[in-house]
């Protein structure tokens, strides 16, 4: 698997100018790595880089570690959405576990995390600096947007992850208001 993602990656960087290269090292993968492979890469192609490995990674399986946020990304278990983590860009899915720890670490300058299945349709958190959340969700248009507060991280994760997952229960007890934008 590791010789497979370092060929589509070494494939991917040789259809560039060599200008516009995103691997700071080539080829990768050219030495024995066990079950995983370095990726070193330009700072300012970082994100291009985390999304490339993402889309091969993924399909296989196979978790990325980002040494920048020291964060591993596992696909374990995930569900696709769109997530805009505040501080740390965009990704491609969630897990309970990411859930649990995107938002405990939740932190100014922006601590903001979105997780989006469709089109306006989505749910976001804002951790304000009193520590609450503000929470709200948009099921298809302005007029089905709603929000409430929520005190603590675990209980926002775990209403993040029902929601990714179709369960609507724990949020049915909690007292959402319709938001005006």
């Amino acid at each position: 698997m590791v010789a497979q993602i370092a060929a589509e990656l070494n494939k991917a960087n040789a259809e560039v100018p060599e200008d516009d290269g995103f691997l700071s090292v080539h080829p990768v993968g050219g030495v024995a790595t066990g079950a995983a492979l370095q990726v070193p890469c330009p700072y300012d192609a970082i994100g291009f880089v985390r999304q490339l490995l993402f889309s091969i990674a993924t399909p296989l399986n196979y978790a990325v570690y980002d040494p920048q946020l020291a964060w591993l990304i596992d696909p374990a278990g995930h569900v696709r959405a769109t997530v805009t983590h505040g501080g740390a860009g965009e990704f491609p899915y969630l897990t309970k576990a990411l859930a649990d720890q995107w938002v405990s670490e939740l932190a100014p300058p922006n601590p903001y995390l979105v997780v989006e299945r469709d089109e306006q349709v989505y749910m976001q958190t804002y951790r304000e600096k009193t520590g609450a959340f503000t929470l709200e969700y948009r099921d298809g248009s302005p007029d089905k947007h709603f929000g409430t507060t929520v005190l603590d991280a675990p209980t926002v994760s775990s209403l993040l992850w029902d929601w990714a997952v179709d369960d609507r229960t724990r949020m049915q007890t909690l007292p959402w208001s319709r938001v005006e934008l």
